[in-house]
């Protein structure tokens, strides 16, 4: 028997503040698609400007999946996400549109197009917590000890490296040695744009500034008031930075620099796991990604 045709997607990758939203709403009107995110930090509800969540406006009329489907006080798990992500792909194909997968979490993304195995253990919050009090150097470090392979796949990841420790916790085996990959559910075009490291760093700044001033400050205090700051959620870039401005520790113009500097090193980290992908067909302009995809669909 001939091979079984699969189904085409395309997965937009990149840094943030690359300009993959835009020009992902810019293709799906184009194509008749419909937009997944893999964004992990876009799962929360009510954390929208600190996240840059696009707006109603930004998104188009295009519809988006993936964004808004949890509250901050809860904990998606990777084979959550690809159960999730998979069954909104089948959907939009179903309906005879085009799936655009778009994001900037490694994982998410592999997991899609990979079709990762990823072993289904729940959540331990009592696990959590004794980690939340050991530290981001102790969790890197223990990782390290007890799957130094997966751990040099994640870099230093501390949310990732967490959640390796809890799997190895419960399974008694290698984290990265469950991850396995599965025959392609997709036939995906993984396309990415890398504005450069300069021209990246000026985006990251002027969204931040757009940021404070469309009133990050604020939905930062009201999301303090019920989440509790060592969440998931609440440690994310763009409000862990605020804790000190909010509890009069430190001033506002310092608080954004931090959030400035901790975006650029995010995404420098970005690149770097970007770089090990090599199905990734990098391009410096949108322009020249919506070319690409646009040809391939044909």
């Amino acid at each position: 028997m001939p091979p079984k045709k699969l189904a085409r997607i395309v997965v937009i990758v990149g840094p943030t503040a690359s300009g993959k939203s835009a020009l992902a709403v810019k293709l799906a009107k184009k194509v008749g698609g419909e937009i997944v995110s893999a964004d992990s930090r876009l799962l929360y509800e009510g954390m929208d400007i600190g996240t840059a969540k696009p707006t109603a406006e930004e998104m188009g009329g295009i519809p988006h999946h993936l964004i808004d489907v949890v509250p901050p006080s809860k904990t998606l798990t990777l084979a959550d996400y690809k159960r999730r992500a998979i069954r909104e792909i089948r959907a939009i194909l179903k309906r005879g549109r085009v799936p655009i997968v778009v994001g900037g979490t490694g994982l998410y993304v592999r997991a899609i197009v990979e079709n990762l195995e990823i072993p289904e253990v729940p959540p331990d919050a009592d696990y959590r917590a004794y980690l939340e009090r050991k530290g981001k150097a102790w969790i890197l470090k223990r990782l390290q000890e007890l799957d130094p392979d997966y751990a040099a796949r994640i870099g230093p990841n501390p949310r990732y490296a967490a959640r390796a420790l809890e799997v190895i916790r419960a399974t008694g085996k290698p984290f990265g040695a469950q991850q396995g990959k599965g025959e392609p559910l997709f036939d995906a075009l993984v396309v990415g744009i890398d504005p450069g490291k300069k021209e990246l760093d000026l985006r990251i700044g002027r969204r931040v500034d757009a940021m404070v001033r469309a009133g990050l400050v604020d939905e930062a205090r009201r999301l303090a008031k019920r989440y509790a700051w060592d969440l998931p959620s609440m440690s994310g870039i763009g409000y862990h930075e605020l804790k000190g401005h909010l509890e009069g520790a430190a001033g506002l113009a310092e608080a954004v620099e931090a959030i400035k500097a901790d975006t650029r090193r995010y995404a420098k980290r970005q690149m770097t796991w970007w770089r090990r992908m090599q199905k990734v067909e990098w391009y410096r302009q949108p322009e020249a990604v919506l070319r690409r995809a646009l040809n391939w669909l044909k």
